[in-house]
């Protein structure tokens, strides 16, 4: 990110519904550690420690949309936090989400270490599937994809939406978030928090402030 390209993406801010003046429910922000991400100049990057902890908030905010539990809701954003940490590029880099998978499920001790809480060993398998399928489209699958999907709807369409509406921090407003594409329900008032993290994030770390500041400032930024 640059202060030009975050210029232009809050000059174009879209004309958002009103959203609640309270969130209903509060986010679960979970920061990925640059040590995990392949290679550090990934961690910050467009698809980098900033990225992954807001789709953790924006995938903790949508599990409590639709009743996810407590132990469901911390692999959920685990996984979401971390989905891109096994990325070579910033461009296509087809197969990143399968690796992210690979790796989700062989450290999962680690990751449960890291964020202090222990992620359920039956949940791992689903978590690092939706991760697995978070890159490819729902109309690109193949058959063991459609069938792995099948065992891991939920996630995979709750970590697929999070992505999809952190897609403002791109340069360009058709490759913004395309809530047709999805195949949940996203609340209305969801996008516009969306937008909001990113900006605050975005300018805060512009400004000087560590990722972890960025992101706490960001987190504050939607209870004003």
């Amino acid at each position: 990110m640059d202060q030009t390209t975050l210029d232009w993406i809050t000059a174009n801010r879209p004309s958002f519904p009103d959203r609640p003046s309270q969130l209903p429910h509060a986010p679960l922000l979970l920061i990925p550690p640059t040590e995990w991400f392949f290679d550090a100049r990934i961690a910050d990057s467009i698809h980098g420690v900033l990225h992954g902890a807001r789709v953790s908030m924006l995938a903790s905010l949508l599990a409590g949309e639709y009743d996810l539990s407590r132990k469901e809701t911390a692999v959920l954003c685990a996984a979401a936090a971390m989905h891109d940490c096994r990325r070579r590029h910033d461009r296509d880099d087809v197969g990143h989400g399968r690796r992210a998978a690979r790796w989700f499920a062989r450290y999962h001790q680690t990751v449960s270490c890291f964020f202090d809480f222990q992620l359920p060993v039956g949940l791992i398998a689903p978590a690092a599937t939706a991760v697995a399928l978070h890159d490819v489209p729902y109309d690109a699958f193949s058959a063991e994809q459609t069938h792995a999907y099948a065992q891991a709807r939920q996630f995979t369409d709750l970590l697929k939406a999070a992505d999809c509406l952190d897609r403002y921090r791109l340069p360009r407003d058709r490759w913004w978030p395309d809530t047709t594409r999805l195949r949940i329900r996203v609340p209305a008032w969801l996008p516009q928090v969306a937008f909001d993290l990113v900006t605050a994030s975005e300018q805060h770390r512009l400004d000087g402030a560590s990722p972890d500041d960025a992101l706490a400032h960001a987190r504050l930024t939607l209870y004003r």
